[in-house]
């Protein structure tokens, strides 16, 4: 008898509510009564802007300082360009083996799905990746499965982007089904931001798939500070744990955003209490016009010392950078 997927309580669609994005910085500081002269139309220019409202609706009016406007608002320092900051910070040009298939890591493959997301964070190592001859068409599709099949040391396969759930539940059923005819496949991973800024993707259609597929399935989320934790994100984390979906967090450390142990406390705490453990929080990548988020090593093991002293061993996620070349990511 097949299960029964409860049905989320929103009033639009995970689709509508995309569609109803702020798509210019001005729309969003009107929103928040503040000052037009805020963003950079320049950097707007060099990597576009798109805001879910959910997400916006958890920021502070008024507050120009608000944590999670600063990750999203084009600002005049992505047009600095210091040294170390480059196109592809951690090497996924030369991991790509066949278009849309990175292979960096043993035992693992990771799929460039889609290149559009929910929402444009201006720190994404990925701003200058190339997704029109890297994300999947049906071709690329099938190539991919067929890299794959044929390499039996693979026993892992990594949705990623842009945001895989940014796909329709038909193309991602065809993909999950199309992996699971592989049989050396054991596991599949999911990194995705979308049930964080906008939970009404987490629907009966995702919530099908992921509870039927023969994979234990792990989804690893992307919440970089407590605020961003609502009543909509703990119910999807609900949801999806109900499914016996695994729930992990991965944040990147920002300066201006969750450089405090104050800050990051709270959002390993908050995580946990919505049912996803603290997995990583990553040094920023260093991807060309994202330096102005940089944190200081010395600082991050400061205030990832003072997280220990404050925290039980499991809530502390690993301090970690992810350089090119290297066969595992690396722990500070």
């Amino acid at each position: 008898m097949p299960s029964i997927i409860p049905q989320p309580r929103h009033a639009l669609t995970w689709q509508q509510e995309l569609a109803q994005s702020f798509t210019h910085p001005v729309q969003l500081l009107k929103q928040l009564g503040l000052p037009l002269d805020m963003w950079d139309g320049s950097a707007e220019a060099n990597f576009h802007f798109r805001v879910p409202r959910p997400f916006a609706q958890r920021m502070r009016p008024g507050d120009p300082n608000d944590p999670l406007l600063r990750q999203v608002l084009p600002r005049a320092e992505e047009n600095l360009s210091p040294a170390g900051f480059v196109s592809d910070p951690v090497g996924d040009g030369k991991a790509q083996v066949v278009p849309g298939v990175l292979h960096k890591y043993e035992g693992r493959a990771l799929l460039i799905v889609t290149g559009a997301c929910a929402i444009h964070c201006r720190y994404c190592f990925r701003r200058e990746f190339p997704y029109e001859a890297s994300q999947f068409t049906s071709p690329r599709q099938q190539a991919a499965l067929d890299y794959l099949r044929k390499d039996s040391s693979i026993e892992e396969v990594i949705l990623s982007g842009g945001d895989p759930l940014s796909v329709s539940n038909r193309r991602l059923q065809t993909l999950v089904r199309g992996l699971e005819d592989i049989p050396h496949l054991r596991r599949l991973r999911i990194h995705t931001r979308l049930p964080v800024v906008l939970p009404a993707r987490v629907d009966p259609g995702l919530l099908e798939i992921l509870s039927s597929s023969r994979f234990p399935t792990v989804l690893v989320l992307h919440i970089n500070h407590a605020n961003e934790i609502d009543a909509a994100v703990r119910e999807a984390a609900r949801l999806l744990r109900r499914q016996g979906v695994h729930l992990l967090n991965q944040s990147t450390l920002l300066a201006g955003v969750n450089d405090s142990v104050t800050a990051l406390v709270a959002l390993q705490k908050q995580s946990f209490e919505a049912g996803v453990l603290p997995y990583y929080l990553h040094l920023l990548d260093r991807a060309r016009g994202t330096a102005h988020f940089d944190v200081p090593e010395i600082k991050a093991k400061h205030l990832h010392e003072d997280m220990r002293r404050r925290l039980p061993g499991y809530l502390v996620p690993r301090l970690a950078r992810d350089l090119p070349g290297q066969p595992y990511k690396l722990l500070i």
